[in-house]
């Protein structure tokens, strides 16, 4: 990077980290005040028009939904949009991203319904055990979702189409050898309709597995750096870090399960889950979210190791450390990423490594 594009990296994250604090902050108030304050009279208010317990679930939860969305919008736009096209990041109009947005908002909240509908069921029916019922289907739901993501989550999106690319593909066969890998394909994901970054991954479970690659990637790297992201995202596959992660997430989900239990019975006084009030709903949202507030940090740290673990795996499968430090280059440059954030940043938010420790690991390689 140049002086001038390395202070405008800088520029850029931290003005995405204001974003990221700001959203967290919105969301931690938003949720608390609806829980420990208008949870009751609102659910009061909807019990008059829908005694039913079952349907009054369901209009508290897209109730509260649907403000949240109206208060955390123009955070949403601003740090979507706005500062996407200051830093000549966005490929959308304002228009398409509002399309966008609220189709993905659209989809998250049907999700959510389900879940919390299901949620609640668990909770009436297997009383103080709940949280560990729960977090047995979680794990469940994070295996079936893991299946299901690039064959029909992501194509709700992005445009995702087999990439024909033989000298690509050939690469990508000798590298996947003796891994044990069995990769359904490799796949050109539509990415430069809404943004200019780069970005690559490995998709998908069983028969759906494949990897992804950004037609922005595509498009800006030669084939020996195409050829490291590959090997990089094959070491997922080979240090299986995917059912490591998902395990950690059963983990995770059993401990804000537990805590949200033990929260509820605080807020409330009782301790006969069997009888938990639709008022309680927010609640749960509200500890559920702290909750993966305070373990995303211990997520990142795991998530950092296993980019590390990858990098280090590309590099000596590949043979290629020029490529492996110009893709990198690359990317920081790409993306406007800060190579050296402050560490404060990367520890709460970042899920990678910073691009200067990834260079600085290849120039130390053999």
């Amino acid at each position: 990077m140049t002086a001038e594009q390395l202070a405008e990296a800088r520029r850029y994250g931290r003005a995405q980290l204001a974003c990221d604090l700001a959203d967290k902050g919105i969301d931690l108030a938003y949720l608390g005040l609806v829980a420990f304050l208008f949870a009751r009279p609102l659910d009061a208010w909807l019990h008059a028009l829908l005694p039913n317990d079952s349907l009054r679930l369901v209009a508290l939860y897209l109730v509260t939904m649907l403000i949240y969305e109206c208060v955390s919008l123009p955070l949403s736009f601003y740090s979507g949009h706005v500062l996407e096209q200051r830093f000549g990041l966005s490929t959308q109009s304002a228009g398409a991203w509002v399309a966008r947005h609220f189709k993905r908002y659209g989809v998250a909240v049907g999700f959510g319904l389900v879940m919390f509908f299901a949620l609640f069921w668990v909770i009436w029916l297997c009383g103080g055990y709940w949280w560990l019922v729960a977090s047995c289907a979680f794990f469940v739901v994070s295996v079936v979702l893991g299946q299901l993501t690039p064959v029909l989550i992501l194509p709700l999106f992005y445009k995702i189409e087999r990439l024909d690319d033989a000298e690509l593909g050939q690469r990508m066969q000798r590298l996947a050898a003796g891994t044990g890998l069995s990769i359904e394909g490799v796949y050109r994901m539509s990415l430069s309709q809404e943004t200019a970054k780069a970005n690559a991954m490995l998709a998908g479970l069983g028969r759906t597995r494949r990897v992804i690659l950004g037609d922005t990637l595509l498009s800006e790297f030669s084939h020996d750096e195409i050829e490291v992201i590959l090997a990089h995202e094959i070491g997922h596959h080979v240090h299986r870090h995917l059912p490591k992660m998902i395990a950690a997430g059963a983990l995770f989900s059993l401990a804000g399960f537990w805590v949200c239990d033990r929260l509820v019975a605080a807020w409330r006084g009782v301790d006969d889950p069997a009888t938990m009030p639709v008022y309680a709903l927010p609640m749960l949202l509200f500890g559920l979210t702290a909750v993966a507030m305070v373990l995303e940090p211990l997520q990142n740290i795991i998530s950092r190791r296993y980019e590390r673990q990858c990098d280090r795996y590309a590099l000596a499968r590949t043979g290629l450390k020029a490529a492996y430090i110009s893709a990198f280059r690359k990317l920081a440059k790409q993306n406007k990423d800060d190579p050296a954030p402050n560490a404060v940043e990367v520890f709460l938010f970042h899920s990678h490594p910073p691009i200067a420790q990834r260079l600085a690991l290849a120039e130390d390689a053999s």
